[in-house]
């Protein structure tokens, strides 16, 4: 490499020598040194892609699924070949997604502004796409709760335009909702929002965190409820999207809409303290841990796929 700046011609070329430490990987609190692999190097997977969303990993199959919200379809790439297969075509303009505690697919759809459940045979069950007979407008991520809740944003962006969805007239504010497992009822559980994206739970679900235009916010538990919420980070002069914490609860978060210097990923300690940056030369949408010890951390970048190893696990939430 002849510049380590991310955004540089020879950071975007292909990479296939790259000096340790990684400049890619950037140390901002010697907290982070901790959660880093000095041998380890930023991987880009696979391009072509538009608009790539929503990454989550099946361990039993090693395998990642990811959305191409534009292209409509869902994309699987193999840890076994390294190749990437479309899942589903057409996907409904699917966005973010995760896993049930049985295993089962979670998927936020744009076109047809509804959360559904892909059961072990593939037949896909509607877990909803009203509410107070309304349509959702455009459920966005989505995060599964120890009791079985699914619990999602709909933050209105698939339906403001004919590229990730159709334009549609928003009916319904832009709330995050809580689907009980039992009644399969959903209602708003965080009102008064802007525009709420991604969503995860802390490792002991003590902490709900929520991403909004600008900056990302926590929320106490109060059993099912979300409750003196405020801001975790500030997130100028770009964006946060995906975010998911890992076992000692630090959060990890897709970062854009900064350039070169701030796309990518951030990491922050329980404390909102940002520990380092794993820059990107695209803007960063969503993240997951997966591998087989849920250390590898898949990235969905604008157009393309990335990884890397962290000494970081996953927590244990789908």
């Amino acid at each position: 490499m002849t510049s380590g700046k991310p955004g540089d011609t020879a950071w975007e070329a292909d990479r296939r020598i790259v000096r340790f430490p990684d400049p890619a990987i950037e140390i901002v609190d010697e907290g982070f040194r901790s959660l880093v692999v000095g041998h380890e190097v930023v991987e880009r997977l696979w391009t072509g892609g538009r608009w790539l969303e929503g990454p989550v990993w099946f361990g039993d199959g090693r395998y990642l699924l990811f959305s191409d919200i534009p292209n409509n379809r869902m994309l699987c790439w193999s840890e076994v070949t390294g190749e990437v297969t479309i899942f589903r075509q057409p996907s409904n303009n699917s966005n973010g997604n995760t896993r049930d505690h049985q295993g089962r697919l979670i998927t936020c759809e744009h076109l047809t502004r509804r959360v559904t459940r892909t059961e072990h045979d593939g037949t896909i069950t509607v877990v909803i796409d009203s509410y107070d007979g309304k349509p959702l407008s455009a459920p966005n991520d989505v995060v599964v709760h120890s009791d079985e809740s699914v619990w999602f944003t709909d933050p209105a962006w698939g339906i403001e335009g004919n590229y990730e969805g159709d334009k549609a007239t928003q009916e319904l504010p832009r709330d995050v909702y809580r689907v009980d497992a039992e009644t399969d009822a959903g209602v708003p559980v965080i009102t008064g929002m802007d525009r709420p994206n991604g969503i995860c739970f802390a490792p002991d679900e003590s902490r709900l965190y929520v991403v909004d235009i600008g900056h990302i916010r926590v929320f106490d538990m109060d059993g099912t409820m979300p409750v003196n919420g405020r801001v975790f980070v500030e997130m100028s002069p770009g964006n946060s999207d995906g975010i998911r914490t890992d076992r000692d609860g630090n959060l990890w978060s897709a970062a854009g809409d900064g350039g070169a210097g701030f796309d990518g990923v951030h990491c922050y300690s329980p404390d909102g303290e940002l520990l380092g940056q794993i820059h990107l030369p695209e803007t960063c949408a969503n993240l997951c841990f997966g591998g087989a010890k849920k250390n590898r951390l898949f990235m969905t970048a604008s157009r393309s796929l990335y990884s890397i190893y962290v000494e970081a696990q996953g927590a244990q939430h789908p």
